[in-house]
């Protein structure tokens, strides 16, 4: 059976050593209410949710799943009381304003809690995990009317929120949506459609759930520039907030999938549905990505969590299971056999899933500080700033989805790995967390979409390749300050190649897409993933750096700690980062290679 124990002493080493949240916190207006002692008490708080309320369920639920019928869904046993328990703690509202019932905490507490909350049970974590995004959209594009009736509740916990824009003929194409808004005399509008594949877009855990729903005015323009954004409640609420009457809105069906099968994905059919109007007419598609970009920021945490669970439950079993002997010597003569953690190629397998969940905590979490101040921007209407630090997570954002994700089921398939036969037996868990972390790379889009969207659109389109020369900037300034120290220089070493090789890469591939048009979209994920890989390698650097000074001058955890930090830095340096070479091999072969053959050709069937 699965286990979770929630790895508090590497989040604080992150968050104390490496990043110093507390002197980041002080540039918060907010950040006075995260002293040492609140952050403490809330990250043990939430780990005893984690660890005992909602990991048990997690095995269960998977094999009960949702249920349906006559539109209505039920949780599997367990959620809706595990649910209750949230509410009651308010961990909904940890980083949202007082005035709505929040506990105004900066928000990469928030994400800290979804990690511990998303590693213990990702499909019961997607359901509070929606309405994040809902209440970010309210808060940023909301009217004062909007949020008075609907963050109250939202916040609290006892409504829920969802994102609604795929529908059966178009999923990223959004310019394709065709869903309709009808004007009313009264203000409000009647929305028609079918939308597809929504996350807790029905269930039984809340009294009411609001809909964020993409769809067209009459008249408006073709394509993504003719999209308008919607809250269509479930119930409509009263004049006190209260819930009130059916709206138009009905689950038409769930669907049976391959994993986060406790979490229910609907078709939800919009009939005549009461809908009001968030932000302008036509610019929609603008307020829906601060919503894709919180869940793709929780998406990339998935990848996290599926190779920190993976990882935790085969390092157990790699030490009690025993097979064989050691290449290099018997290890424990008294034993039929050596366990197999004492062999090289297990050892692979392990490092490499720890060194993904260790790594990708560190990209999350820096970026988590971008995330701080943007909301920062958020709270007081400054545009300005909300777009400069949006610009900074910009680039990140489809790395740390894209990459981590992809990372998340490899580490899972090592799981299985180092379980043998058993890795394929559900009573494990672990062929669970592999079924799970497939679809991470899928929703809020695909690895392809993201990879498109790093190199075709921030890259290239929109910074003409600056956002990697500011970021290996970045790189390169943190490199000249370890230059001479003996221990860092075999790290300071490849980086410092690898960002000269970054930017050639992306100014070889600009001058390339000059006559070859394909080969942004012919690289991208090759562009991705070594983009990916630099990154993780750069924090895996500074978390090295950080390890050093602690083994030298003492810090809070034993020296085995900070010796491990080192040792998985050196095999993640010595045996991941070389793939980035068949990355940069790869993404300047002309796109010919994949574009020459005739469509006829694939395949000869007949």
């Amino acid at each position: 059976m699965l286990t979770y124990k929630a790895p508090l002493r590497d989040i604080k080493f992150l968050i104390n050593d490496v990043f110093d949240f507390q002197n980041h916190y002080k540039d918060l207006d907010n950040g006075a209410n995260a002293d040492p002692e609140t952050v403490d008490m809330i990250l043990q708080s939430f780990a005893d949710f984690a660890e005992n309320v909602l990991a048990p369920l997690y095995q269960d639920a998977d094999a009960e799943g949702c249920h349906f019928k006559d539109g209505e869904v039920t949780t599997p046993k367990g959620f809706k009381e595990a649910y209750e328990q949230f509410v009651e703690g308010g961990w909904q509202g940890i980083s949202y304003p007082e005035q709505y019932g929040g506990m105004n905490l900066p928000m990469s507490l928030n994400l800290i809690k979804s990690e511990m909350m998303g590693t213990a049970n990702w499909p019961w974590a997607m359901y509070p995990g929606l309405s994040t995004g809902c209440i970010n959209t309210m808060l940023q594009y909301g009217t004062d009317e909007q949020k008075a009736i609907y963050l109250p509740k939202l916040v609290e916990g006892t409504w829920s929120g969802t994102m609604c824009l795929t529908e059966p003929q178009c999923g990223t194409d959004l310019g394709q949506v065709k869903t309709k808004a009808e004007p009313q005399e009264d203000g409000t509008y009647k929305i028609n459609g079918t939308k597809i594949f929504i996350s807790s877009g029905e269930h039984d855990l809340t009294e009411n759930i609001i809909h964020i729903v993409l769809a067209r005015l009459p008249n408006a323009p073709e394509g993504t520039r003719g999209i308008s954004l919607f809250i269509v409640p479930k119930f409509v609420p009263t004049e006190e907030g209260e819930v009130g009457e059916r709206n138009g809105v009905t689950c038409g069906s769930i669907e049976h999938k391959m994993g986060i099968s406790s979490s229910s994905t609907c078709v939800l059919n919009f009939d005549a549905a009461t809908g009001y109007l968030i932000g302008e007419p036509n610019k929609g598609l603008k307020a829906m990505f601060t919503f894709m970009n919180t869940a793709r920021i929780g998406t990339g945490i998935q990848g996290l969590a599926h190779a920190e669970l993976s990882f935790q439950n085969a390092l157990p079993y790699a030490k009690e299971r025993r097979s064989m002997r050691a290449l290099s010597g018997t290890k424990e003569p008294k034993k039929v056999a050596d366990a197999i953690i004492n062999h090289a190629d297990v050892r692979r397998m392990l490092l490499t899933q720890k060194a993904f969940a260790e790594g990708g905590r560190s990209m999350i979490y820096h970026a988590a500080r971008y995330a701080d101040k943007m909301a920062q921007a958020v709270a007081k209407g400054d545009d300005a700033e909300f777009e400069k630090w949006d610009d900074k997570l910009g680039f990140y954002t489809p790395i740390i989805k894209g990459f981590l994700t992809e990372l998340g089921i490899e580490a899972a398939k090592h799981g299985q790995q180092v379980f043998g036969g058993h890795g394929y037996i559900k009573e494990w868990g672990m062929e669970l967390i592999a079924r799970d972390a497939r679809i991470a790379t899928m929703y809020e889009g695909t690895t392809g979409v993201q990879a498109l969207d790093l190199l075709g659109r921030k890259v290239i389109l929109q910074s003409k390749g600056k956002a990697v020369r500011d970021y290996t900037a970045s790189i390169m300034k943190w490199c000249g300050e370890y230059a001479l120290d003996k221990d860092m220089r075999k790290f300071v070493w490849v980086l410092t190649k690898l960002c000269a090789e970054w930017n050639t890469l992306t100014v070889r591939l600009m001058l390339m897409a000059r006559k070859d048009r394909e080969i942004i979209s012919a690289a991208s994920e090759d562009f991705l993933m070594y983009s990916g890989y630099v990154m993780m390698g750069y924090h895996w650097a500074r978390m090295a750096a950080i390890a050093y000074d602690r083994l030298e001058n003492g810090g809070t955890e034993a020296p085995e700690f900070y010796k491990a930090k080192v040792q998985t830095a050196e095999f993640f340096f010595d045996k991941i980062l070389p793939r980035t070479s068949g990355h940069a091999e790869s993404m300047v072969t002309p796109s010919e290679v994949m574009t020459a053959m005739d469509i006829d050709s694939f395949a000869f069937l007949d």
